[in-house]
Parts: structure tokens; sequence; C-alpha cells
């Protein structure tokens, strides 16, 4: 349970988290039955689950393993019992309805559970990877260089993002500075940072209120099929590799329910390996299944990116990493932790950053992941090598400039 510094839970904050939950505005066909369901558990703070498992989700294609997982019945098939997957808007409502125990599994930011753990005191644990790359800085059709992105605002989905961290690290190589509530400059080469919530980008800078986003797809194949943006860069064109969302569950969920624990890895896992192999077909299951809202031709595509129609534009400057396709690979890799951490302290936020600077970043991994399941359920599908990991399970980090 997270208790903030010096306070209690009490009825009237769950009901004012209750409420925050139902303004979410859950989306997709199975809206009006998740809210009910959601609101059955509401003020359930602290108490440990006993009914089917609730997972929350937000509606980008790096959520696809646990909406395939669920639509292809491999929960069932590995024992577990969960309700349909709960959508939301934005991660600050995801994250709220986790922490309160409103929804028992989730696939969050991996920074925000870092957040989480270490500066709201979250039992948060982290499972498995739910994806590596598929997310994309996405430009107004005028811009055509980063340097144009001088004097506009750029729209992130939280603060602490790999999303955020990756495009601070390219305005400052490319000689621009990120500003937060404050207005851009483009003399001074400044850019305002807002988090936005990612149903609210494309919109935004179709309209000029924006000059850019960087966000998980759909939303980035989305404004390139609407003729709204273009895609600048690949973020899995500058972190090779890079996790973007994790699997998360409570602490308290392993010490109850550990076998249940492992089934849901083993079906996210059976999960990846069914998207990895079958990307066209997934994307036909997230739409037609009402898992996600945009239309299937931009679902499809973000899956399925041709290289060949970026390595010319710059948004691909290591083709041979394959930074344009988001893959599925389950097994958290330390280094990585331990990198993200490190590239947490350089990145700036609206918000409290102080609870970094008494992390050991070797030791965060060990602390914030239990990759006891992801393990067994590699070792299920023929070892490491099934998804193309190494057998070891060790990799060096390959972060370059913009």
């Amino acid at each position: 349970m997270i208790r903030l510094p010096g306070a209690e839970p009490t009825r009237r904050g769950l009901l004012r988290g209750g409420a925050a939950l139902a303004g979410a505005t859950l989306l997709g066909g199975a809206g009006v039955a998740a809210a009910t369901d959601l609101a059955r558990h509401a003020g359930t703070r602290g108490q440990r689950p006993t009914g089917p498992l609730r997972v929350g989700y937000l509606p980008i294609t790096d959520a696809a393993p646990l909406l395939v997982a669920h639509g292809r019945g491999l929960f069932d098939d590995a024992g577990v019992r969960t309700t349909r997957p709960v959508l939301f808007r934005g991660w600050a409502s995801l994250a709220e309805a986790f922490a309160t125990r409103q929804v028992d599994v989730a696939h969050l930011l991996m920074p925000m559970a870092v957040q989480l753990r270490y500066r709201l005191g979250a039992d948060v644990r982290l499972l498995a990877w739910n994806h590596t790359n598929g997310s994309a800085l996405t430009v107004a059709p005028t811009v055509r260089d980063l340097a144009d992105l001088a004097g506009t605002t750029v729209a992130i989905p939280y603060w602490w993002s790999i999303h955020n961290i990756v495009l601070q690290r390219m305005l400052r190589d490319a000689g621009l500075r990120p500003v937060i509530r404050r207005d851009p400059s483009r003399t001074a080469g400044t850019v305002q940072l807002v988090v936005m919530s990612p149903a609210d980008m494309l919109p935004a800078l179709h309209v000029g209120t924006i000059g850019g986003y960087i966000v998980a797809d759909p939303f980035n194949a989305a404004a390139e099929a609407r003729g709204v943006g273009r895609i600048q860069r690949f973020v899995g064109d500058i972190w090779r590799d890079h996790a973007c969302c994790v699997v998360v569950t409570h602490q308290a969920l392993i010490d109850d329910r550990p076998d249940e624990v492992q089934g849901v890895v083993e079906a996210l896992a059976r999960a990846q390996l069914h998207t990895r192999e079958h990307r066209e077909p997934t994307a036909a299951l997230l739409s037609g299944g009402g898992y996600l809202p945009q239309p299937q031709p931009a679902i499809t595509r973000a899956l399925t990116y041709p290289a060949a129609d970026y390595t010319g534009t710059g948004a691909l400057r290591h083709p041979d990493w394959h930074g344009e396709r988001i893959d599925f690979r389950p097994f958290p890799f330390p280094g990585f932790t331990e990198r993200l951490v490190e590239a947490m302290r350089e990145t700036r936020v609206d918000g409290d950053t102080g609870f970094l600077d008494a992390l050991d970043p070797p030791a965060v991994h060990a602390d914030l992941v239990d990759d006891r399941f992801v393990r067994r359920a590699l070792d299920a599908l023929g070892g490491p090598q099934t998804f193309g990991l190494p057998a070891g399970l060790t990799r060096t980090e390959e972060v370059t400039s913009a």
C-alpha cells in the first residue's frame, strides 16, 4: 500500500481516488462493464484480492501481450481467472488504480514503476518486460529538423517515461533546452514540455497546439495515416531494444497467489511469442475485439512498419537495430534497469526527484524486479533463444546520440 509521508489512508482519500478513476474516461466496447467492475472494488485499498485478477492498460500497442493473452484465452489456459482488461486514458489514472488495488496487474511505464516504489513506497514488483521499442517522436509536417522545434511545445505521456528521457536527450544533442511551465522561445532555443494523454496528442498536433509528441504507437502511425504529422525518429533507433512498458503486480499478490502470478507470466510470454509471429492477425484481434479504439490499418502499420519507408528520412539511422519494429521479449535485463535509473537522474520533470539520490542503480533491479516467473516461462517455451535472446540473458546497452 502507498502511504505518503506522514499520512494514513482515509475514507475521504479513497473516495477522491475513486472519483478520479471514474473520471478517467474508460474507452472501448467494454467500458460500462469495466467501470462497474472497478466500482465494485473501489475502496479495497490494502485488501488482498480473492477473485478474478483485474488487468489495467492504456490503448497502445505496447499493451498487446496482455490483451492477446486475454483475447486468445491464454490466461484461462494457464489457470488464471481474469476479468476483461480495463482501458484507461492516461498513465496517472492507471497508476492510481494500481496503487489503490483496483487493478492487480498492469503494464506501466518502467520509470513510473521506479517512481511508485521509491518515491511513494508502493509494493510494486516488476514481473517482465511487456515489449521492446514501439515509440516514436512525431512532429508537425512543417518540422523538418529537430532544430525547428525551438519555440514550440512538445507533448509527452508522463514525466517519468522513457519518452521524456529520450526526448530530452534528443533536444540536448540538437542544441535545444527543454523547459517546464515556461513559454518556449525560438531565439533562446527552448522547447516547452507538457504531459498529455496519448489520445489527446494527435488532435492537439492537428490544430497546432503542439509542434510534436513522443509516445507509443499506434498514435504515430495514425498521425501519418491522417496526414497530421510525420515520424521524426523512432525511439528504438536511439536506445536499442529498450523497454518502455513493463508488467507489474503487487508483492502481496506474489506472496498470496504465486501460482497465479506464474500463470500470468506464462500467458504473457505465450502471447508475446504469438504476436511476434502473427502481427497482422494480432492487429485484427486488437481492433475487432474492441481492445484498441484506433482503426485497424493504423494498428497493423504500427506492428509492421516497413523499414524501407524510413531509412532515407532520418527516422532510422541504425537500420540494423530495427528500431521501427515493436518487439515482444519478456526478460528484464539488469543492465537496462541500471542505465535507466542513471538516465532518470539526468532528466527534468515537474515534480520531486530527490528520491533518486539515495538509489544505487545496480541494487534497484534486484529490489524492484522479480524475474523468477519469467525465467520459468522462458524455460517452458524452449529457452531464451525462442525469443532471440542471448543464452546467458545478459546484454550491453546501446544508446546513441540523436
